[in-house]
């Protein structure tokens, strides 16, 4: 008997040791430069192949990381990380605090054109070497010895939620430097996360595999991680019914009650911090100087029919920014949002007159989206209402992620286009700072003085509840500008096996590998 539980034991660890979790990650990568990965695939990679001081557990909370344990000043301005003992990278070189130090001083580099950099906005120097004015080893970020990381601000942060980040883990120079841009490829990529990359096949697929010099590698419990690029919702449901992935990155769009009665348990909806709107290009024509054309087309669209029948999963409709649960009772809705469907169209049809456009001389418009089975059910709908209540001519376009992502930044060709934001950490700042000033996230090309005044207020209070009024008085400021068109408020929803154990619903839908495990068949 003994030995008949000793041999399925060690059946059950080989069996585990095998496991490949399949995830699937939407688009291909942009990057696997972890001071530059923003989107969400990449960072879903980054965060199994990178750690920071600290990291995030699997129901999102805050845990050790790099770091094993910290001190925060009473005033809460300086921060003190020890980290723990023997930590290396993947190749199994040392890792130490200077080091530590260096990748924080490149990743806010303004030559590195990190996209979350200005997350980092309170520490010490930080805004002056962003803008060049000082060098980037004038940041506040010290290791006084090998072991311990000194950070200082200049304001009380959520400094934890920021260090989780992939943006906040250490870069191995060495290989950036012998590599250049290549040092994201399989052999060259020297992380210090719980895996390491191993294949990186283009628009198909990247393996990782379980990296034996992380610190807590022996309670990594899967042995491989493949991530599939699934770009179109409907194609990666088909996959996840074959069997060929163990979870989803998105669902498509359809009828909720149809979903849970075909997938049970399976389908997991859950609160979501993030906002998809639509964004206009304020630096050339047709949307250039003129908020009204741009206040008449949001009016013109009825958010309830999008969030019931076209992406019907939950979602809610939104005519503002932040979702509320982020200013609490600071938060407020636009007026727009108490009036009736067909009070906002008689709004937008007078405004849309007195931009000078009509049926006789209708405005023509391109609204650019990646390619993607729910952008292009709802770009469809949107062009609809508008044709229907305005008139307007639109041109829809649809772009493979990496060339969308490119022409949304530059802001050449585009004129108005899909947006959206997820919340990097639990704060107005993560939506708000995109917004302030010419950085790589402002798509719009936004820019006021006032906004900026209102942003810089909130930033510098300390109090909670006075930094929450302030931060609803900036997005007020915003949204009179008209620079985005807000449509909804995010849910995450994937689909899960029951054989996978560890994926827990968060608000930032945070999923790092290292916390799974794959539980076979019952027997």
């Amino acid at each position: 008997m003994r030995m008949g539980l000793a041999v399925l034991l060690a059946l059950s660890s080989s069996a585990q040791a095998d496991a490949v979790l399949d995830r699937g990650n939407g688009p291909e990568p942009t990057t696997l430069d972890v001071h530059r990965g923003s989107e969400v695939g990449s960072q879903n990679i980054l965060t199994d192949l990178y750690e920071g001081l600290v990291a995030f557990a699997a129901d999102g909370s805050i845990v050790p990381g790099m770091a094993e344990r910290w001190e925060v000043a009473a005033d809460g301005r300086t921060w003190t990380f020890h980290l723990r003992d023997g930590l290396r990278w993947s190749n199994g070189e040392v890792l130490d605090a200077p080091q530590f130090v260096a990748s924080m001083q490149r990743a806010l580099d303004p030559d590195t054109a990190a996209p979350l950099a200005s997350l980092f906005a309170s520490i010490g120097n930080a805004p002056a070497v962003m803008r060049g004015e000082m060098a980037p080893d004038a940041l506040s970020v010290h290791a006084p010895d090998a072991r311990t990381v000194v950070i200082e601000l200049t304001q009380p942060t959520a400094l934890l939620e920021r260090l989780a980040l992939p943006v906040a883990a250490p870069l191995h120079l060495p290989s950036l430097r012998q590599h250049g841009m290549l040092h994201t490829r399989p052999g060259n990529l020297v992380g210090n996360g719980a895996y390491r990359l191993i294949e990186w096949t283009p628009q198909a697929s990247l393996l990782l595999e379980r990296n034996p010099h992380f610190h807590a590698a022996a309670k990594v419990a899967i042995e491989r991680v493949r991530f599939h690029v699934t770009e179109d919702a409907n194609t990666e449901q088909k996959r996840f019914v074959a069997g060929d992935l163990d979870f989803t990155e998105v669902v498509p769009p359809g009828r909720l009650e149809r979903l849970r009665e075909r997938f049970g348990r399976q389908l997991r909806i859950d609160p979501y911090l993030g906002s998809f709107y639509f964004g206009y290009n304020l630096r050339r024509a047709p949307f250039a100087r003129q908020p009204n054309l741009r206040r008449a087309l949001s009016l013109a669209i009825d958010r309830d029919i999008l969030t019931r029948y076209i992406t019907g999963l939950g979602e809610t409709p939104a005519f503002s920014l932040l979702p509320p649960v982020l200013l609490g009772e600071a938060a407020w809705a636009p007026a727009e949002s108490a009036l009736t469907q067909a009070q906002r169209v008689r709004e937008a049809q007078q405004l849309y007159a007195e931009a000078g456009y009509s049926t006789a001389q209708p405005l023509e418009v391109e609204l650019r989206y990646n390619t993607s089975t729910p952008h292009r059910r709802l770009a469809l709908a949107v062009a609809a209402m508008w044709r229907e209540t305005l008139g307007v001519r639109t041109h829809l376009v649809n772009e493979e992620w990496k060339v969308f992502v490119q022409n949304r930044r530059s802001g050449r060709v585009t004129e108005a286009f899909r947006g959206g934001w997820i919340a990097d950490v639990a704060d107005p700042l993560a939506f708000l700072e995109a917004f302030d000033g010419p950085g790589p996230n402002n798509w719009s090309g936004y820019a006021d003085a006032d906004y900026s005044r209102l942003l810089g207020e909130a930033r510098a209070s300390a109090e909670p509840a006075e930094r929450r009024r302030r931060f609803a008085a900036a997005e007020r400021q915003l949204l009179q500008s008209q620079p985005i068109l807000p449509i909804y408020f995010y849910v995450s929803k994937h689909l899960v096996r029951d054989e996978v154990q560890g994926f827990v619903a968060n608000p930032l839908d945070r999923h790092p590998s290292r916390w799974m495990r794959l539980r076979g068949p019952a027997p």
